[in-house]
């Protein structure tokens, strides 16, 4: 995964509340479970003019040309409410998604993107209305907006978008740690190794 320093781009106005992994990735959609081939179920329920068509709904705001190659979205409170799905990330990150401001998250949604290189940030709805979406730098480093506003995140999430790692990654890490308490337990515990 490719480590995430800063980004620049416009951002999608979806300011919508409490916008569930249900919304982001219909169920339907979830045809795999690979990472790959879920952009483009992505809001299909509100993308497309029905379930059965792939005709673009034009008053969409994905659909509006302006967003075309966006990479944030400016959302609503309660973002990737309900379900654990991590489809939802999957999908929002093959589709170009990169960092997601809302003035708060569903709890495993917010993992699961940190998990997956999407940067979650939660700052006052207040805040959020001060954002043009037209340009928008995040510099993840110093932990700012467009040079002056800022962030905040926990150290640990921020090592880890930085640096580009996933939980497999990061564990590997330590994997001599890892071999060499495996190699004492064997010793002081060799029935568990049977």
């Amino acid at each position: 995964m490719e480590g995430f320093k800063t980004l620049t781009s416009n951002a999608i106005p979806l300011k919508r509340i409490n916008i569930d992994t249900d919304a982001i990735i219909p169920s339907r959609e979830m045809k795999r479970v690979s990472k790959r081939g879920l952009s483009e179920g992505l809001f299909a329920g509100w993308r497309y003019l029905s379930p059965d068509s792939r005709e673009l709904n034009p008053d969409f705001v994905l659909n509006k040309p302006k967003y075309k190659d966006a990479k944030i979205i400016l959302a609503g409170a309660n973002f990737g409410c309900g379900s654990s799905r991590e489809h939802a990330v999957w999908a929002l990150h093959e589709y170009g998604i990169r960092a997601i401001i809302a003035p708060s998250f569903g709890a495993i949604f917010f993992k699961n993107c940190i998990r997956n290189g999407i940067l979650p940030i939660e700052l006052s709805e207040d805040r959020i209305e001060q954002i043009d979406e037209s340009l928008i730098e995040i510099d993840l480093e110093r932990q700012l907006i467009n040079g002056w506003m800022e962030f905040y995140i926990q150290p640990s999430d921020k090592d880890m978008l930085l640096r580009g790692l996933d939980d497999i990654a990061l564990n590997l890490e330590h994997i001599n740690d890892i071999k060499a308490f495996e190699k004492q337990d064997r010793q002081a515990r060799p029935w568990a190794y049977l």
